[in-house]
C-alpha cells in the first residue's frame, strides 16, 4: 500500500472533523478505483501514526463507514472495501467539489495568477 501521507489530507485548521476527513477521502478512493472492491484497509494504527493523528479518530473514521457498508470488518485481519459506490447524484458530486474549486481560484487569483495559469495547474495535476 502507498505512503497514507499521499493518499490523505488531512487538514486539521479546516473546520472539518478528521474522522470525517478521513471518512470523505476513503470513500473518494474507493470511488475512483484506486482501493477497488477487497482492498484491505491500513490498520487504525498505521493510519494513526503515518497521517500524525490519534487512533481514536481512525477509529471512529473506520467503524462510521462500517456502518454506512462502505467497509466490512474481517475478523483478525482489518478492514475491507466493500463493493465500490458512487456516492450521490452527479449534481451532489459536483456540488461537494464546487467549494474546494472556489477556494482553488480565489486563492490563485490572490497569489497573482492568471485563469490560464490555473486552468493549466489544475490540468497538470488531473494528469498525475
Amino acid at each position: 500500500m502507498q505512503d497514507l501521507r499521499q493518499l490523505f489530507l488531512i487538514a486539521p485548521s479546516s473546520g472539518v472533523p478528521i474522522y470525517r476527513q478521513i471518512m470523505d477521502q476513503v470513500r473518494t478512493l474507493i470511488s475512483s478505483g484506486r482501493w477497488p472492491e477487497g482492498t484491505m484497509l491500513p490498520s487504525v494504527r498505521q493510519m494513526a501514526v503515518e497521517l500524525e493523528i490519534n487512533m481514536m479518530t481512525a477509529s471512529k473514521a473506520y467503524t462510521r463507514l462500517e456502518a454506512e457498508g462502505v467497509v466490512q470488518r474481517v475478523r483478525g485481519t482489518g478492514m475491507r472495501v466493500n463493493t465500490p459506490a458512487i456516492f450521490g447524484s452527479a449534481a451532489e458530486r459536483k456540488a461537494e467539489l464546487k467549494p474546494l474549486a472556489e477556494e482553488l481560484v480565489n486563492r490563485g487569483r490572490q497569489l497573482g495568477m492568471t485563469s490560464e495559469q490555473i486552468q493549466a495547474l489544475v490540468r497538470s495535476l488531473l494528469k498525475d
